[in-house]
């Protein structure tokens, strides 16, 4: 059985696609409570990128240990990636010192990531923290895919100010509890509906978690259009235990992206494994490989 198969999400061959490069930084942006968008030229790496596909980065030469951060867009024509991080830690901490005209070492990208499926054509995407990257890269990837009339619906969450600047959504999306109207710009311009969610009395933002903004909208569905949903998470753990429960609860397919650390990130190690269950049994993956995307009914309980 292929790894793709235990994983329970079928992707393609990947492993000689990783690149190392140096790249340039095009630009660095902060934003509050210690969260950055950083442009890195990559051609080789922006040519290969998929949704849910990660960087391994060299934050600064005196820290020898690389960092995996999940990449948030990928231009193949102008050879850019963005992503997206929060300073925790004196890696991230150094990287967030580096500015444009730096140059960093890049290994990426690595993993399987995300599979839309035509016969579901409502991708429902849920980011939660610095879990929203990889949500922002399949939305974006979706307008390109000419398989089907893909209806996407992306909704966030954070306990902290967004990594962008919240305005009220110019797109009516039924179902949605009322005054849940704060959405995250670049979406809304792309014409891809999302919604945001806080526990912290954020202007706009549904008051709960972004689960529980998500089974209000599911909820709303009739069973026609549910049947047309499939459940794209990544966050924190709790949260994509919360994302595989909803999704059960609602008889829907949901492939979850796990946050694990990383030390070589190309499966040399095998320090980032996970239990999954395959139908010889379980067995234990790599996240940085054979991952970071599962089938969540594989590797949550």
């Amino acid at each position: 059985m292929s790894a793709a198969q235990a994983s329970g999400v079928e992707h393609p061959a990947h492993r000689g696609s990783i690149c190392l490069e140096d790249a340039a930084v095009l630009s660095h942006q902060a934003f509050d409570a210690g969260q950055w968008v950083l442009r890195l030229q990559a051609p080789k790496c922006a040519a290969r990128a998929r949704p849910g596909s990660f960087v391994h980065l060299r934050c600064d030469d005196d820290i020898p240990m690389r960092r995996p951060l999940s990449i948030m867009r990928a231009d193949p024509a102008e050879g850019w990636i963005d992503v997206l991080y929060k300073v925790v830690g004196a890696g991230l901490a150094a990287l967030a010192r580096r500015k444009p005209g730096d140059v960093l070492s890049v290994l990426g990208p690595i993993g399987q990531g995300f599979v839309a499926h035509p016969e579901r054509p409502r991708p429902l995407l849920l980011g939660g923290g610095v879990g929203i990257p990889p949500m922002v890269f399949l939305a974006e990837s979706l307008l390109a895919d000419r398989r089907a009339a893909w209806q996407p619906l992306v909704l966030m969450g954070s306990e902290i100010p967004f990594p962008f600047r919240p305005r009220p959504s110019t797109i009516l999306v039924p179902g949605i509890p009322a005054g849940t109207i704060a959405c995250m710009p670049l979406l809304d311009g792309w014409g891809v509906p999302s919604r945001l969610a806080s526990r912290s009395g954020l202007p706009g933002c549904f008051d709960g978690f972004v689960t529980e903004l998500a089974d209000a909208w599911l909820g709303a569905l009739d069973t026609s259009a549910r049947a047309e949903v499939e459940v794209f998470a990544c966050g924190p753990t709790p949260m994509l235990e919360a994302c595989a429960r909803l999704a059960r609860r609602h008889g829907l397919p949901c492939q979850v992206s796990l946050e694990e650390f990383m030390a070589c990130a190309v499966g040399g190690c095998a320090g980032c494994t996970v239990r999954v269950t395959t139908a010889d049994g379980p067995a234990m993956k790599r996240v940085c490989v054979d991952g970071p995307v599962f089938d969540a009914a594989t590797v949550v309980p």
